[in-house]
């Protein structure tokens, strides 16, 4: 445990004739369903008849909106955004959506993800004068898409043009007085999905977001896929794109076991996970429990893969956030001591398999353990559900860097030692085609494997330096 979350991303433009009030509801629902994602800070664009109005602020959805403050936002289209501070510090200024007043009117974005050349870009615009209001990579590409804007014939040309320009992870929506606008990168390595509410659009970083608000999925935004919406309808511009490289943590741990991405279900991933643990590091024990929440459904696959029972091991204090999410270590390490109680009367004298998604730096993972032994727990067999954490990562995933990463640091076995653990075992990094059940490596690995699907001028430089950019 202890990976940071990344954003979450929604956007709607509905259909002549909806409620005013419909755009900024569904992205309030839309955005506690993405809740998950980031609770650092939230906020919503909208835009009524040309005029963009924001309401951002720290805190969660439940936290910075209220019936009030949501009845003045009314609008036609409207953008939302969950953070977990990626690139940029956790503070009010760098909470999205963006909006950036330029020559040609306003427009406003909203980003999941990181961009590797952020510092070179952000030097060149600094150079020719450009002056930034956040520390955000985010205000990076607003700007860019604002310059290009003033050159090119329409807001997509724009985008268009700025895509062939930045370099890393990233799913955009981006809002102008007359469009909405999805983007993804061209390795597909940030999850964007479209949908259908009535005659409205619905933009989401999970199908479980467009779930949420009552839309009907009707398809991922394909790699390098700009999407544009306005009243013309829906059309579709497709850019240079990669082998995709989706990444894998969003299947292990980072998204709604309910949401389905790029045509897996999560939830039935998270199974296969367990069912793999349960092949690959089987062991004589009583019951199998998980660390909720992502650690459930890979307990449960272990349980059906090895016949040994499933139980509930812990009670979670649903009041306390995602510890990931936590800014620094110290928060991290407080949070665990309240966010997880361990049944007694159901691990006292058994022998216990737990699993979870992972482990980075140990602390969360040894407390744990600690936690069961106190409660009673003749052994304790630790199984995750992912590949040891060996590089970190450049795209929008806070996997700290190498010195950090215990695995980097410790074999298995010291491993198991640190955490006191009777036995640990990870997933084989050679069955996540297994995992999610697609032949063929379609995804990004390189927390695990060090192979960084796109070697661009930017990441270059970062895997060159061993530093992972400034988050």
């Amino acid at each position: 445990m202890a990976i940071h979350e990344e954003c979450g991303v929604f956007g709607i433009y509905t259909a002549p004739g909806c409620e005013e009030e419909l755009a900024a509801s569904s992205c309030y629902y839309g955005l506690f369903a993405l809740q998950h994602r980031g609770q650092e800070s939230c906020g919503i664009a909208i835009n009524n008849d040309g005029e963009i109005t924001c309401l951002k602020d720290m805190g969660t959805v439940g936290e910075v909106f209220n019936s009030d403050n949501l009845s003045r936002l009314k609008g036609s289209i409207a953008i939302g955004h969950v953070r977990y501070s990626t690139t940029g510090a956790s503070t009010k200024a760098n909470a999205q959506p963006l909006v950036t007043q330029y020559v040609k009117g306003t427009i406003s974005l909203a980003h999941n993800g990181n961009l590797t050349n952020c510092i070179r870009l952000r030097e060149e615009l600094e150079n020719e004068g450009a002056i930034f209001q956040t520390t955000v990579d985010s205000e990076v590409i607003a700007y860019m898409i604002a310059k290009a804007r003033s050159k090119s014939a329409s807001i997509e040309d724009a985008v268009k043009e700025v895509m062939g320009k930045i370099e890393g992870g990233y799913a955009l929506l981006v809002m102008s007085p007359r469009k909405l606008i999805a983007a993804r990168d061209p390795y597909g390595l940030k999850p964007l999905a479209m949908g259908r509410l009535g005659d409205s659009i619905v933009f989401a970083s999970e199908s479980c977001a467009i779930s949420a608000v009552g839309a009907q999925f009707v398809r991922d935004i394909k790699p390098g896929e700009i999407v544009v919406v306005d009243d013309s309808g829906v059309t579709s511009i497709e850019t240079p794109s990669h082998k995709c490289a989706k990444c894998i943590f969003e299947y292990i741990y980072f998204a709604r076991p309910d949401s389905t991405l790029d045509g897996i279900s999560v939830y039935e991933s998270r199974i296969r996970a367990g069912r793999l643990l349960a092949r690959q590091h089987p062991v004589e024990a009583d019951i199998v429990i998980g660390v909720p929440e992502s650690g459930l459904d890979a307990a449960i696959g272990y349980s059906r893969e090895s016949g040994i029972p499933y139980a509930k091991g812990f009670v979670k204090n649903s009041y306390v956030g995602r510890t990931f999410i936590k800014p620094s270590q110290q928060q991290r390490e407080n949070s665990v001591k309240i966010k997880l109680g361990a049944i007694e009367s159901e691990v006292k004298g058994k022998r216990i398999v737990m699993t979870d998604d992972s482990i980075v730096r140990g602390t969360t993972m040894a407390n744990i353990v600690k936690m069961l032994r106190r409660a009673g727990a003749t052994e304790v067999h630790v199984r995750i559900s992912s590949p040891p954490f060996l590089n970190p990562c450049f795209y929008g995933t806070d996997v700290p860097s190498r010195e950090k990463l215990i695995a980097c640091q410790h074999s298995i076995d010291e491993i198991c030692e640190i955490i006191g653990a009777d036995s640990l075992g990870y997933l084989d990094v050679n069955s996540l085609d297994d995992m999610l059940d697609e032949p063929g490596h379609f995804y990004c690995d390189a927390c695990f494997t060090g192979n960084y699907p796109n070697i661009d001028s930017g990441i270059d430089v970062l895997i060159q330096g061993g530093e992972k950019l400034e988050k």
